[in-house]
């Protein structure tokens, strides 16, 4: 039976929860599932630890994934949490809020480093899905197609989680394992993505390939951030791909060739032998060999395309 403790609806009234940080039985109690909506992050992380509920946020994913089928455990709603919400500027880095959506991202004022981030953010779904899906979200589902995740890459981002027994960060390279598979632990929250400051004036931008122009899945996407020095050469280089392996992937031998390379050009300086850490496969959207040429071919033109708004 599934329990909306805001607003209770059905008796016995014994079992609808307030969101308060307390370890009760009647959490636990058999055949019945419980919905809690917290009010703070604290609230939220006594919730999940005490009820071992699932998280629901924008629920994009999380209803599909439902059917028709009512919840298999209790759920704890985490979407009113405001302060998941929105990007703080500090000293050291662009924290983006866990809950903040992707049609927040698209309109914030954000450095250019960002462009690549904003350009997928208009590929995840239609309107809807970018008016209530989140940055946490996306990254927590763990599709080997989530959009979010190049551009993330390429932006050196971090993850943050909290959870009752405190809060630990990590790189996103080392958070998502494969697919559906993460490093989150069940009572822990993704509460903000940090991305580290300094390369702010970088030109970055993303590029998607599917079978039709929009409300795609991806058979390969791109994501490059190119700053270059006073003499129009690569000073840095984050070249990131995704759908071509089980998690997305850095090409970090390509990111070094390109140091010091002109930026007139640059698509010319990636070879095959780059994408070699790449492991594509093939379904019904495309053959892996199909899939690794299209990504070679992505990374040419993106870093052409980088380097001339460089």
């Amino acid at each position: 039976m599934f329990r909306n403790l805001a607003r209770p609806l059905y008796k016995p009234r014994h079992l609808y929860k307030n969101c308060v940080p307390a370890e009760r039985s009647t959490l636990h109690l058999r055949g019945h599932s419980l919905y809690f909506r917290p009010n703070t992050l604290s609230e939220a992380v006594h919730a999940l630890a005490a009820s071992g509920g699932q998280i629901l946020a924008g629920g994009t994913d999380f209803f599909p994934s439902l059917v028709d089928r009512p919840p298999t455990a209790s759920v704890v709603d985490i979407s009113g949490l405001h302060e998941l919400k929105g990007v703080i500027r500090d000293a050291k880095h662009i924290r983006i809020g866990g809950l903040t959506t992707w049609t927040e991202i698209i309109k914030t004022q954000l450095p250019r480093c960002f462009d690549a981030l904003k350009l997928a953010a208009r590929e995840i779904g239609g309107i809807q899905i970018q008016n209530r899906g989140t940055v946490a979200g996306n990254l927590c589902n763990a599709s080997p197609a989530a959009d979010s995740v190049p551009p993330l890459l390429a932006l050196d981002a971090e993850v943050e989680l909290v959870s009752h027994s405190g809060t630990r960060r990590m790189p996103l390279t080392q958070f998502i394992l494969g697919n559906r598979k993460t490093q989150r632990q069940p009572d822990e929250i993704l509460s903000q993505v940090l991305i580290p400051r300094g390369i702010e004036n970088a030109a970055s931008t993303f590029l998607k390939l599917g079978v039709r122009r929009y409300l795609v899945i991806s058979i390969a996407m791109v994501a490059v951030v190119i700053e270059k020095d006073s003499a129009a050469r690569v000073r840095q280089a984050r070249v990131s791909v995704g759908s071509c392996s089980v998690v997305a992937r850095r090409l970090f031998e390509l990111e070094r060739d390109l140091i010091g390379a002109p930026i007139v050009g640059l698509g010319a300086c990636a070879n095959a032998a780059h994408l070699n850490n790449l492991s594509p496969i093939g379904d019904v959207r495309a053959t892996a060999a199909y899939r690794r040429d299209a990504a070679l071919k992505l990374v040419q033109r993106v870093l052409d395309s980088c380097a001339g708004t460089a």
